[in-house]
């Protein structure tokens, strides 16, 4: 059913061809490739307990790396094991964590919660339970705090389904990446639409406010003909929230994406008619476009913030808790405050042996000097609001946004020719075709791109 407040598209595919090319997605500014080893334990404790920002809520990140079953498209930091000893003893030192990280946030009001992986529901009922009680009994935590959880529905019941509920979640992110089965072969991840059904309807009758689904475009033998069966069950479902992702072919980083054949991945110009038909019929169907990945229907909290303009963005994705810094635990989790990201060892014996002495097992990440703050705000509101004011930043920072940023505003000509930016004398929009190459439009205003060499980022569509 349409809303007055939706927008149908019409998607350019040629302009999705000319922008095509490899980018960040902008989770953090700077970007991974930026962060070292000059962030550790003690850097990383120094921001967090720093005085000026006691006043800022949290939202607390767990890592539970673990699977059943190798899925060969999977980027994600996972291990996959049988071990139920090895996924108990990790529990326990999450909550070494818990414990040592709490005593240096003190009250700080924890406003958001979210579980990835990994398979989070691979821990058993009792461990969810374990885990979940730690968090209350340590952290506190707003009454109605938003906790979210990524589920995998083929290791999951209803035993695990009430044990997040009972420890407060109210929110699931189910994985389905396609409904197409020679694709869902193809992958390593057989999951009939029979058990993604049951399941969304098991999560919703036991109180789940809501159901995101997740969907990869750019997997094997997807053609647009059976991604539009795939986009009539989803719509037929109707989640609140969608993400549609690029599939990400880093075959030098995640080897074991080499165990599917590239011969059966759909060609570049199938994936941009698979993207052009999933937004046009998304968005004709009721959802709003929230920007790169994301979908929601319009009540949805993620919709109500983009008209608002309280969107943010971080390692999550969209959020609305732009007021929250970010505290990980487990391995390869990422921090954030207002000026540091600092990330955890993603090496299991290394982040045990540091909590075994009491310290983070901090590894990595960056400070924020002035221009990187600066820049992550531009950055930021043009992912975000799709426009730029330059006196809101202009006030904010203390600077003259058109002498500051001389370069990159010329360099936004392109865009502007195409359509894809409008440029004022008082700033800056992305116009509707513009929110689908944002990232394109948003690495004008990467210094860091400037000079990098041999960096390897995903396509940008």
């Amino acid at each position: 059913m349409k809303n007055s407040r939706t927008i149908e598209w019409d998607v350019d595919i040629d302009l999705l061809r000319k922008y095509d090319r490899p980018g960040p997605r902008y989770t953090s500014y700077p970007t991974a490739p930026q962060f070292s080893d000059e962030v550790g334990p003690l850097k990383f404790l120094q921001h967090v307990s720093n005085p000026a920002d006691q006043h800022r809520n949290l939202s607390l990140y767990f890592h539970i790396p673990f699977c059943n079953t190798l899925c060969y498209f999977c980027a994600c930091t996972m291990v996959i094991t049988h071990n139920r000893q090895r996924i108990a003893e990790y529990v326990d030192y999450l909550i070494r964590e818990i414990e040592l990280l709490s005593a240096r946030v003190g009250d700080r009001l924890v406003r958001q919660v979210h579980w990835g992986g990994g398979t989070p529901n691979y821990l058993t009922p009792d461990e969810i339970k374990r885990l979940t009680e730690a968090i209350h009994r340590h952290y506190n935590v707003a009454n109605d705090v938003e906790m979210g959880v990524e589920i995998d529905p083929r290791d999951i019941t209803e035993a695990h389904l009430r044990a997040f509920r009972d420890g407060g979640f109210n929110r699931i992110s189910m994985g389905v990446q396609d409904f197409h089965e020679p694709t869902q072969k193809a992958v390593n991840r057989i999951q009939p639409e029979s058990m993604t059904r049951h399941y969304i309807e098991l999560a919703r009758s036991l109180g789940f406010e809501s159901v995101n689904l997740d969907f990869i475009y750019g997997l094997p033998y997807q053609t647009p003909v059976t991604f539009a069966r795939t986009l009539d069950i989803l719509i037929g479902i109707r989640p609140n929230r969608i993400a549609l992702f690029n599939y990400a072919h880093v075959p030098w980083m995640k080897k074991h994406q080499r165990l599917m054949e590239p011969e059966t991945l759909p060609r570049p110009e199938q994936k941009l008619q698979i993207l052009k038909l999933a937004i046009e019929r998304l968005t004709a169907a009721g959802y709003v476009f929230i920007g790169m990945d994301h979908f929601a229907l319009p009540d949805d909290e993620l919709a109500v913030a983009l008209r608002q303009k309280t969107l943010y963005r971080n390692f999550q994705g969209y959020s609305t808790h732009a007021d929250c810094d970010i505290l990980a635990h487990g391995i390869s989790g990422i921090s954030q405050t207002p000026f540091m990201y600092a990330q955890n060892t993603k090496d299991f014996r290394q982040y045990y042996a540091a909590l075994q002495q009491g310290r983070p097992a901090t590894e990595r990440g960056v400070i924020l000097d002035g221009d990187d703050y600066l820049r992550r705000e531009v950055i930021t509101r043009l992912m975000c609001d799709f426009a730029l004011r330059f006196d809101q930043i202009e006030q904010q920072f203390e600077i003259h946004f058109r002498d500051y940023f001389r370069t990159e505003l010329s360099e936004l000509d392109e865009f502007i020719q195409d359509g894809l930016v409008e440029q004022t004398d008082d700033g800056i929009t992305v116009t509707q075709m513009g929110r689908l190459l944002i990232r394109n439009i948003a690495m004008t205003f990467d210094k860091y791109l400037r000079r990098a060499k041999e960096v390897r980022f995903s396509r940008t569509v």
